[in-house]
């Protein structure tokens, strides 16, 4: 018998990220990048659990609530539950937003200002003291997930690492 990830893939075909729908993200809410030359490397096959034991390479889609109680569907990535610091500086946000997803840039990203938090509180129409700080919860999705994968999104991080940091704490060491 084929296991559940196997039978899920049986059933469908990968496609972008960007095409997932909250609708998607209901039935199937972590997906796996797919590891193939052929196909985009922004592809994901839905993986047929409701919790995983690491969320490296795989996105998680997962109701986010704004700082006005607001609910919006959203998609996470570069989540790291072994390193909190890297989830911290490196953790991405999409949030669904009149049909189409905005991916919030974080602050050492190239357009910041141009996909920043201002940008996303403009695009929802809401004063950005209403978006931010912008709360999840990813445990569910996780077998022994740790207390922390429960955060915030702040407007501005709580530090501002130097670029010099920022590179170093992405980089593996060897």
């Amino acid at each position: 018998m084929k296991n559940r990830n196997q039978q899920t893939r049986m059933r469908s075909r990968p496609r972008p990220v960007a095409s997932l729908r909250p609708d998607d993200l209901k039935a199937h809410p972590i997906w796996r990048f797919v590891e193939d030359d052929e196909a985009d490397e922004t592809y994901v096959w839905p993986v047929g659990g409701r919790r995983v034991t690491r969320l490296a390479g795989k996105v998680v889609g997962a109701e986010v609530t704004l700082a006005d109680g607001s609910q919006r569907w959203g998609v996470f990535s570069n989540v790291d539950a072994d390193n909190p610091e890297l989830t911290e500086h490196f953790i991405t946000l999409s949030l669904f937003v009149a049909g189409r997803w905005f991916h919030l840039a974080r602050y050492h990203d190239i357009d910041a200002r141009k996909r920043g938090p201002r940008a996303l509180a403009a695009a929802l129409r809401r004063p950005v003291g209403r978006v931010f700080p912008i709360r999840y919860d990813l445990r569910p999705f996780m077998r022994n997930a740790p207390p922390w994968l429960e955060g915030t999104i702040r407007r501005s991080p709580r530090q501002r690492l130097p670029r010099a940091q920022i590179i170093a704490l992405a980089v593996p060491k060897l």
